[in-house]
């Protein structure tokens, strides 16, 4: 059996974000979706949640590129000098590899943006994290702890394409290595601890849009199983990147994921749209 989760990152992050994810379920082939705790519209997106019962919620566990639940001074290894998160990967992994973070504080920080949702009367059935910083070693093992603390039942595995969307020369495609072994790494001791993942993974990590062609042609090449496609829909590719900093076409994915054309392909090749909830993860 062929089943697919869409999963749109960065829901909170802008009004724009999570109107593209309610009009997505509603309309599309939408049904999963990462919370960013952090986030500027957390609020406007978990009213959302509530009036969508058909879609799938989990935490988008933030470390870079965003704003810290708990207060900056308590959390000093994780932010700069103006008491915001590193801007990427790049940089959080630069200070990570010289011993600048403290293992304690990203524990104390992702169990406080576990507690919002918590307080907030949201149930989750996944977690990821933005830019992939979960799959860390050290932050995975902390991830994997508070995932069974809270009892959420599944996480995402970024097997990273190798070869997918535009070819960005060697560094481009060691990235891609790493990050794969390092998702791998993850999925095995994500299954020791009795959470399930994915067996399968597509979305551009680079950074280009998951289009109607590109949707198209993953539902096309599906394999067996459950596989997750990450994609970061909004309804406003303007005001999103001026809020962001990140030159995305949002657009670009949202349309792919109300497509007629996207949606009768996974009718004709039989794949089951779902969300996390079809692993049948349960943890004791």
């Amino acid at each position: 059996m062929k089943r697919m989760i869409v999963n749109a990152d960065d829901f909170g992050r802008h009004v724009r974000i999570n109107e593209a994810v309610e009009k997505g379920v509603e309309m599309g082939v939408l049904r999963s979706a990462t919370l960013m705790a952090g986030a500027a519209a957390f609020e406007d997106a978990a009213e959302r949640v509530r009036r969508l019962p058909k879609l799938g919620l989990g935490i988008h566990f933030t470390l870079v590129d965003g704003f810290p639940v708990l207060p900056p001074e308590e959390i000093p290894s994780l932010v700069d000098e103006s008491g915001v998160f590193l801007p990427n990967y790049g940089a959080f992994s630069k200070r990570y590899a010289k011993g600048g973070v403290h293992l304690a504080e990203v524990r104390a920080e992702l169990a406080a943006q576990l507690k919002k949702f918590e307080a907030a009367g949201l149930s989750l059935d996944h977690a990821d994290s933005h830019q992939h910083m979960h799959v860390l070693p050290g932050i995975i093992e902390i991830v994997i702890g508070l995932c069974r603390e809270a009892k959420i039942p599944a996480l995402r595995a970024p097997f990273a394409p190798l070869f997918a969307g535009k070819f960005g020369g060697i560094g481009q495609f060691a990235g891609r290595v790493g990050l794969a072994l390092l998702a791998r790494n993850a999925a095995s001791l994500a299954r020791k601890a009795g959470i399930s993942v994915p067996n399968h993974f597509v979305g551009i990590v680079a950074g280009e849009a998951v289009d109607e062609a590109e949707l198209l042609h993953a539902i096309k090449n599906l394999r067996e199983g459950v596989t997750e496609v990450m994609m970061h829909p909004g309804t406003a590719n303007e005001e999103i990147v001026r809020a962001s900093g990140w030159q995305h076409d949002f657009e670009a994915e949202f349309g792919a994921i109300l497509s007629p054309k996207v949606a009768k392909l996974a009718a004709e090749e039989g794949v089951e749209i779902v969300n996390f909830q079809a692993l049948g993860g349960r943890i004791a």
